[in-house]
């Protein structure tokens, strides 16, 4: 059955209807890939294989009944430790919320098991989605199915949804969640050659997921092809009263109304994202991208994002802050880790459950937001630093009364080396090209679009007006079509 796991989302829910195989012959094949690369890989924190067989057993009585079957039935898929389930470890990849086992389902998970998915388990991330490259983890990094040409040298498979993408890249699962703050969902894509796309902000309910940023965290889907992320994203979004920034508007056909045309297209190229000293083989993957969306039929036209030379600076001011009101609430008295040393007063309490329950990364953003965010800086940097997103919001809205959609490379370099970056700053740059889009809450999605030299994924990344995931998908489509990328990572595991 092992041919089951080559299977993409859409292929295998129509094998399953039409009865080319059953749910639980998928669910089996899967949960035996996943046990196979789990100590190699590290991508799932914990594996769900009773969930999986419940949810396709389940699906093949619906089948034999002659019932309809949902959207996603008998797809297994992997669960980014970010989302909430219900009776399952929800641990945002964090020794303060170790054991922590939520009474309730987020949004997003329910709606992908309404539509007949399971779960394969719970997928590694940065902890508490801090990080690009899986390695601030509590549990250890997720590990690239990719290899360097020549070396055995272990990298990192993007951040912080790098459990979600090494997992479809070395074809454990079919699909999974990501959510995306500043690219959590693109760079990982990017670097190990799938396709991931972030919606428009309040797309996807944001109910049920362990907040880093509020205002820019998004849930989206990571998967093989354009067409499974596109309907992947059906079944996860839609309007939900338990978030307030949840968008009240249908969810669109996206899957069905999926076109490569681009014939009276207008695709924006940033000058300013055409920065000193961008890696050689992400430029060609870039002008490889602009002759394929020109045969698609589009039109190039030069634009200008000014302000998006501060979009870094202003995203670390950002979400910090926003981190450190949020994960204010872990404080060892309501739930997750207690750390009570004898004769502990409630405030050493407090110091000493944190201390223990955060990593280096989760401690250096909550003291950059603490920061930002006290009397006399407030206004030098967090109120700057809004104006300054308004402004880049601004930028954008100005590009697209010149175009529909804006393509640019989705990260600055293919992946690194686990450890390779040792300075925080170097990997806060590797967001450089992702966090504009985020900052203005735009739908953005990366697609893979070839190898470098060293044999590495790299990926495309299609910025679209607000609430036109349509017009991302389709260009995403018709690069997905000339690109042919068709290579696979090495099985070493």
């Amino acid at each position: 059955m092992s041919e089951l796991t080559d299977q993409g989302l859409i292929a295998i829910r129509d094998g399953v209807a039409k009865g080319e195989f059953t749910a639980v012959e998928v669910a089996q094949a899967f949960n035996a890939a996943v046990a196979e690369a789990q100590e190699a890989l590290n991508a799932f924190i914990v594996t769900t294989p009773e969930a999986a067989l419940a949810a396709a057993e389940k699906v093949d009585a619906t089948r034999a009944a002659g019932k309809e079957l949902g959207k996603l039935a008998g797809v297994p898929i992997g669960m980014k430790d970010l989302f909430a389930t219900k009776g399952v470890q929800t641990s945002a990849a964090s020794k303060i919320l170790e054991g922590f086992k939520p009474q309730y389902e987020s949004t997003v998970s329910q709606k992908l098991w309404d539509a007949g998915a399971g779960m394969l388990g719970k997928l590694n991330l940065d902890q508490f989605a801090m990080g690009s490259s899986n390695e601030s983890s509590a549990f250890g990094p997720a590990i690239s199915p990719w290899r360097r040409k020549g070396d055995t040298a272990a990298l990192t498979p993007g951040g912080s949804s790098g459990g979600s993408s090494a997992a479809v890249a070395a074809r454990i699962v079919p699909a999974a969640t990501g959510t995306d703050t500043g690219g959590s969902i693109r760079q990982p894509a990017a670097f190990t050659g799938i396709s991931g796309i972030k919606p428009t902000y309040g797309r996807c309910s944001r109910w049920g997921i362990v907040a880093f940023a509020s205002s820019l965290d998004q849930a989206g889907p990571m998967a093989h092809s354009v067409a499974d992320c596109a309907l992947m994203l059906e079944a996860m979004a839609g309007f939900d009263p338990k978030d307030a920034t949840s968008l009240d508007m249908p969810v669109p056909d996206w899957s069905a109304l999926l076109n490569a045309d681009l014939k009276g297209k207008k695709v924006g190229i940033p000058r300013e994202y055409r920065i000193e000293g961008l890696n050689a083989d992400v430029a060609k993957a870039w002008d490889d991208g602009i002759a394929w969306l020109k045969d698609a039929g589009a039109e190039v036209v030069d634009i200008s994002l000014p302000h998006s030379k501060y979009a870094l600076a202003t995203y670390y001011i950002i979400a910090p802050a926003e981190a450190s009101s949020n994960l204010a609430r872990y404080d060892g008295v309501r739930y997750g880790l207690r750390d009570l040393p004898d004769g502990a007063n409630l405030q050493e309490m407090y110091a000493a459950t944190r201390a223990a329950g955060f990593g280096a990364e989760v401690k250096r953003r909550i003291l950059i937001g603490t920061y930002v965010l006290s009397a006399g800086f407030y206004d030098a940097y967090y109120t700057q630093a809004q104006k300054v997103r308004t402004l880049i919001s601004r930028d954008f809205e100005e590009a697209f009364k010149q175009c529909d959609v804006i393509l640019a490379p989705t990260a600055p370099t293919p992946a690194f080396a686990l450890g390779e970056k040792s300075n925080p700053l170097d990997l806060y740059l590797g967001d450089v090209f992702s966090v504009p889009a985020s900052l203005a809450g735009l739908p953005a999605m990366s697609v893979p679009a070839g190898l470098s030299s060293d044999g590495l994924p790299l990926g495309l990344q299609i910025i679209g007006r607000p609430f036109d995931e349509q017009g991302v998908l389709n260009a995403g489509l018709a690069i997905e079509q000339r690109a042919q990328f068709s290579a696979r990572p090495e099985k070493w595991w």
